[in-house]
C-alpha cells in the first residue's frame, strides 16, 4: 500500500501577490499610467475585483532615481487605487531611505506600509 502526499496545505489556496514595479524616474505624468496599471493587476478582465481582497499590494520601489514630491504623489494615488479595489493598502518594498523621509515629513508614512528597511529616525544616527 502507497500514499502519495499532496504538495502544499491541504484545503488551503496558493496566494500570488499582487506587486508592481516602479523604477526610474517618476513624473507627475506617469501617475496615471502607474494607477492604471495597478487596476490592471487588481481586476480580473470581467471587472469584478481579483481574490483575496484583504491582501496588501506590493510596490517595489527599490529602483527608483532621485525621490520627489511627484513620486510622494504618485505613491498616494496609488494606495487610494488599492483602498478602493476592496480595502488593499499598498505596501512599500525596497524603499530609499530620501523616499522615506519624505514620506515621513508629508505625512504618508502611516498610510503606506513601508519594509523593514532602515527608519528614518535612524538615518542620520551615529553608530556606536
Amino acid at each position: 500500500m502507497s500514499f502519495r502526499r499532496a504538495a502544499g496545505l491541504s484545503g488551503v489556496e496558493a496566494v500570488t501577490p499582487i506587486v508592481l514595479v516602479v523604477s526610474g524616474r517618476v513624473t507627475r505624468a506617469a501617475a496615471p499610467g502607474l494607477c492604471a496599471e495597478l487596476e490592471a493587476l487588481l481586476h480580473t478582465p470581467e471587472g469584478a475585483t481579483a481574490p483575496s481582497a484583504a491582501e496588501p499590494v506590493d510596490c517595489d520601489v527599490g529602483g527608483i532615481v532621485q525621490p520627489d514630491l511627484a513620486l510622494v504623489e504618485a505613491i498616494a494615488r496609488l494606495s487610494l487605487v488599492a483602498r478602493r479595489a476592496g480595502g488593499r493598502r499598498l505596501r512599500l518594498r525596497g524603499t530609499p531611505p530620501e523616499l522615506r523621509l519624505l514620506l515621513d515629513l508629508v505625512g504618508l508614512d502611516d498610510v503606506v506600509g513601508l519594509d523593514d528597511g532602515p527608519t528614518a529616525v535612524d538615518i542620520g544616527t551615529p553608530g556606536p
